[in-house]
């Protein structure tokens, strides 16, 4: 892990194309903003792990012929 530390309005490039502002410091809290092209996917941790669960769970159920048939019939 690479470790950092920055201050108000500093900021660190991820690769060339993301970077990480630290705009302000509150107590335990770090307000980050994140400047991404449209494309790349930015999700919390717990919100992309939720994802990747539900990924995981819906490739692990499969359909029956008869049940994809039956959602083509409606």
């Amino acid at each position: 892990m690479l470790v950092l530390s920055r201050k108000t309005n500093e900021s660190i490039m991820i690769g060339a194309n993301v970077e990480i502002i630290v705009l302000g410091v509150e107590g335990d809290n770090v307000k980050l903003g994140i400047r991404a092209p449209k494309e790349v996917d930015i999700h919390r941790k717990e919100i992309y792990m939720a994802i990747q669960a539900e990924n995981r769970a819906a490739a692990t159920n499969a359909l029956s012929i008869e049940d994809v048939s039956k959602l083509f019939k409606k």
